[in-house]
């Protein structure tokens, strides 16, 4: 099964990341660059877009309709629980080539917790719900962004990245 599309060049997702990775890199923390006013510019339905934002976090759906994951390595477990380590929830590092990314996997938190979003091979859409903020991980993917059919802005959210 191949991902490539017709025209390599006219992917919308490809499109759609590299604005998002744009934003990103104009929207570097006081610290790395000094801009205040960061990711300004919607892309999605945002609701509460902050000024001290410097990743805008976001879904990637399958030409199937199913939600993409990664993995990602857990930090630690609490207590003997283990903690999730697949999300859906991503951040653009970077947009290369023929529409190729690479991502940095989010981990999706409730409470202070990592929201467990696994369900046997697939993802509970009922757990997705329950997704309060966002934590960085420091595990990435590389992807042929021809493979997806959708992106999905979810928030823009500050997770202390200098670039």
């Amino acid at each position: 099964m191949s991902c490539k599309g017709n025209d390599r060049h006219s992917s919308c997702v490809c499109e759609v990341l590299r604005a998002i990775k744009d934003l990103q890199d104009a929207a570097d923390r006081d610290d790395c660059r000094g801009c205040k006013d960061c990711l300004a510019e919607p892309l999605g339905d945002l609701a509460g877009v902050r000024d001290t934002a410097d990743t805008r976090v976001f879904t990637l759906t399958l030409k199937d309709g199913s939600p993409f994951f990664a993995f990602f390595k857990p930090e630690h477990s609490h207590h003997g629980h283990c903690d999730a380590c697949v999300s859906i929830f991503f951040r653009v590092e970077e947009v290369f080539d023929n529409c190729c990314a690479r991502l940095r996997a989010l981990r999706p938190i409730k409470d202070g917790r990592v929201v467990n979003l696994a369900d046997g091979y697939g993802i509970d859409l009922c757990k997705v719900c329950e997704v309060e903020t966002f934590e960085k991980t420091f595990s990435c993917i590389t992807v042929d962004l021809n493979c997806f059919c959708a992106v999905q802005c979810i928030k823009d959210i500050d997770l202390d990245i200098c670039d």
